[in-house]
């Protein structure tokens, strides 16, 4: 049953039973998948009642281990949620919060901070900040129905932090960020640790940051999505249809020189294919080719493509989101995937190419499929290092190398 807006209402004795019930099998989930590793983030989970920051949907849906879509612009775009619980416990875990810490959190929905207001305990202090009032207003209203008043919730561009509340131990970032501000290091502790979703040519990777001699270095990086930044650092990509809104191309970065009339014609020329002969399981992740793709391709894009019939017949990409996509003028060659006929669940890594130059393309797709397989697949994952924008050339690590407003990434493999 719902109020007058639309919100459901708290519900009574019987119903807080049934939350309880909910909460207790969401976190037994979370725990039996790996999610929650450690007493602390599981304690935070099994107290914090989730239903209470998602009065907009049912009990059932509170407690589901996904999304929770609280805001969405005039187009229907979500532009603010609560994130899913699996990827709330992943970067908790990251942040390894003790009691007594100081914890920013940038992006506010209020379960999350409830849930770090868990970890620091009654020494601890939690800020949670959003550039959006409607976004800080329903958070204090949530923070405060679920009696965790004493998180402060700040309404500002999370550009430049909160620096009435610095330094602090942990900054925390629930939005997709392109960028690391200066505001963020200098309101960061000594020792401190930011854990941040940073988008690196197009990809997005909640990444564990500590500073090590004036340079943020990764401890720990995850795959991850998330509504992007709004304000000051906000950073379109650029996107190069293909198909009307069926299949495109997007640019994070510099995108090489294109002409958008023949990729289109291209991709309605017959496909070249190319097979790699690396084989994997379907339900073995494959995030660290991705990666070592945007790493290893000089012009890259990522190949997106609709959920309708029309894209399905254009493209075959292993993500429809975002697929790594080697680029020329008037020719591309992306990742795919076929199903092996002699094996149980297991699938090849292959190239679809169109255009003039398909042939190539697809052999350097795969070249580098075959080279991360080699060096990489069972290897440490890539280090991610974020460097100051005035940093010599000469002075970074060997890899690719992502220049940025304020910082210079480097994605380096060892």
């Amino acid at each position: 049953m719902s109020d007058v807006h639309g919100h459901h209402r708290p519900p009574g004795a019987d119903g807080e039973a049934r939350a309880e019930d909910l909460r207790a099998r969401l976190v037994d989930d979370l725990v039996a998948a790996g999610s929650i590793k450690t007493k602390e983030v599981e304690a935070a989970f099994r107290a914090v009642p989730r239903h209470l920051f998602a009065p907009e949907v049912s009990l059932q849906d509170a407690y589901a281990d996904d999304i929770v879509r609280t805001k969405q612009d005039q187009h229907g775009i979500t532009v603010s949620s609560v994130s899913a619980p699996w990827l709330q416990a992943t970067m908790l875990e990251q942040a390894g919060i003790s009691p007594g810490m100081r914890v920013l959190e940038v992006g506010s929905g209020g379960y999350n901070a409830a849930l770090i207001a868990e970890l620091v305990g009654p020494t601890g202090a939690v800020t949670t900040m959003d550039i959006d009032a409607d976004v800080t207003e329903r958070a204090h209203h949530c923070l405060a129905a679920a009696g965790y008043d004493q998180v402060h919730v700040v309404l500002a561009d999370a550009e430049h932090g909160v620096p009435e509340h610095a330094p602090y131990d942990r900054i925390i970032v629930t939005a997709g960020a392109w960028d690391i501000p200066p505001a963020w290091t200098d309101q960061l502790a000594p020792d401190g640790r930011i854990v941040v979703p940073l988008r690196m040519r197009g990809l997005s990777r909640t990444v564990a940051l500590t500073p090590r001699d004036g340079v943020l270095v990764s401890l720990d990086h995850q795959m991850a999505g998330f509504v992007p930044v709004r304000g000051d650092g906000a950073h379109p990509e650029r996107l190069v249809p293909l198909h009307d809104a069926d299949v495109g191309l997007r640019f994070d970065e510099q995108a090489p020189e294109l002409d958008a009339a023949a990729l289109r014609a291209a991709l309605l020329s017959p496909r070249v294919e190319a097979w790699s002969g690396v084989r994997f399981g379907g339900m073995e992740p494959f995030d660290g080719l991705l990666l070592w793709l945007a790493s290893s391709l000089d012009d890259y894009g990522l190949l997106s493509r609709a959920r309708s019939p029309t894209a399905r017949e254009l493209v075959d990409p292993v993500s429809p989101i975002g697929t790594p996509t080697a680029v020329e003028a008037d020719s591309f060659a992306y990742l795919t995937l076929r199903k092996v006929e002699d094996g149980d669940d297991t699938y090849e890594f292959g190239a679809y190419a169109h255009g003039p130059h398909a042939a190539r393309l697809a052999g350097l797709v795969v070249t580098q499929v075959q080279a991360w397989n080699r060096t990489h697949r069972d290897a440490s994952p890539a280090t991610i290092s974020v460097h100051p924008a005035t940093t010599p050339a000469e002075a970074l690590p060997p890899g690719r190398v992502i220049a940025k407003r304020h910082r210079i990434v480097v994605l380096s493999w060892s």
